[in-house]
């Protein structure tokens, strides 16, 4: 049996692909000799991403593994009696990096078997990465010192390593080892506060239209932060209230309460920052019919308040220990838990590397755990918006910068397209 830290491969269905991405947008055209020479130099620092599907237990462990991951004679044909964990195993064949943004499957030919892809289009270029394998706390490192090294090749200067993780160093066991190996979990308690999930919630779906659209917008982060500041919220906190007035504007009728799932990183919230995989958590917010959101102060105070009964250490470290008990595995993708979900990357630099990029976002493929999907980063003193969702209209879309507009809040529409991400 997997250890309880060890990635759940197996958590996709034929209908949701458990994927995500990075998209960076550079100020030069992207030169694909280049990105795929540094690829392949940093499976050497980041040996953990170069990694296809394996099987451990069942008796099939050492072939399985040679088959790629794939079904072998013996498991067709029923010689396998027992259940074998999914597990990822080193993947020696070159990770694909193509000229194009149209999406490949993971796990196949396609990939060379390997869970993760790079891709390029003229100044924009992409990872996309099972997502049970990592999280955006998680990625991020690899995207940095991809960054690092492409744009040193790129434009033939030297830059200030510190900060970046680069062939040669060390890996430390913090990086990739159980990120909470310190912590005794015998003596944790269940939490003083746990807040019971709504499960009939607004849904913000169009049973006619299934074509997933992603948007792409730019704020000025001066004056994010100092609304606020202003307002008693956060950058999470303010795009959740301002979403959820979105969804009352776009479904004026409908008495069900909105909910907001808020990604947290149960590894920061415990102490750990290095660690690559994934421990993604969420608090939850509720919006319901009955709330006044005209005053965006007190929304923002109560939405603020809810977020920190919920990410309290206690809460996590429960959550954790529940894990290790196995009475807690990650959702089905195939549950809906939420109207809409807020993930927000922090890091809001790359060092040196900042004047050579314009844009980052975080993509992941939408699942039914929640309807609307909002992704924010910050670079260059700008946020970064994508927002996802299962359907083309731009309706909902409008009610969230017809909420921007009556706050105040100035902000750029850059472009919006398909979501095209792997499948898996």
């Amino acid at each position: 049996m997997s250890e309880y830290y060890e990635p759940q491969i197996n958590i996709s269905s034929p209908e949701t692909h458990n994927t995500m991405g990075v998209i960076v947008v550079l100020k030069e055209k992207v030169d694909g000799e280049i990105l795929r020479q540094v690829v392949e130099e940093l499976r050497e620092r980041f040996p953990y991403f170069y990694v296809k599907v394996g099987r451990r237990g069942g008796g099939q462990t050492t072939e399985e593994n040679r088959a790629g991951g794939q079904p072998t004679e013996a498991s067709k044909n029923g010689l396998t009696t027992e259940p074998a964990d999914l597990i990822p195993i080193p993947n020696d064949l070159p990770m694909t990096t193509r000229n194009t943004w149209e999406p490949i499957k993971l796990n196949s030919a396609e990939s060379n078997y390997h869970l993760a892809a790079w891709k390029y289009e003229n100044k924009r270029l992409a990872f996309e990465i099972d997502h049970a394998l990592t999280d955006g706390a998680g990625i991020m490192p690899y995207i940095k010192s991809a960054m690092y090294l492409y744009l040193s090749k790129a434009t033939g200067k030297t830059f200030n390593s510190e900060g970046f993780r680069l062939p040669g160093d060390t890996i430390p066991e913090s990086e990739t080892g159980d990120p909470f190996k310190d912590i005794d979990f015998t003596e944790v308690e269940e939490p003083f506060y746990q807040k019971k999930p709504i499960t009939d919630f607004l849904r913000l779906v169009n049973e006619q239209d299934y074509e997933k659209r992603v948007f792409y917008l730019k704020l000025p982060e001066e004056q994010i932060m100092q609304y606020c500041r202003d307002k008693d919220g956060s950058p999470n906190v303010f795009f959740s209230v301002m979403l959820a007035k979105a969804a009352r504007r776009y479904k004026t009728n409908d008495e069900k309460p909105v909910t907001v799932s808020i990604c947290t990183d149960r590894k920061a919230i415990l102490g750990n920052h290095d660690n690559y995989r994934m421990f993604a958590g969420d608090c939850r917010l509720d919006f319901p019919k009955n709330r006044d959101l005209t005053d965006i102060t007190k929304a923002c105070t109560i939405a603020r308040g809810q977020v920190m009964l919920q990410i309290q250490p206690e809460n996590a470290l429960y959550e954790i220990k529940q894990m290790k008990q196995m009475q807690q595995t990650p959702p089905a993708p195939d549950i809906s838990l939420a109207s809409i979900c807020v993930s927000y990357v922090t890091g809001r630099s790359f060092g040196p590397l900042d004047p050579y990029i314009e844009e980052i976002y975080v993509v992941t493929a939408l699942s039914k755990i929640t309807d609307i999907l909002c992704e924010i980063t910050c670079i260059n003193h700008s946020f970064f918006i994508a927002l996802m969702q299962p359907f083309s209209s731009e309706e909902y879309y409008n009610c969230f910068l017809k909420e921007l507009d009556e706050a105040g809040i100035h902000y750029e529409e850059l472009s919006s397209e398909p979501l095209r991400i792997c499948g898996i």
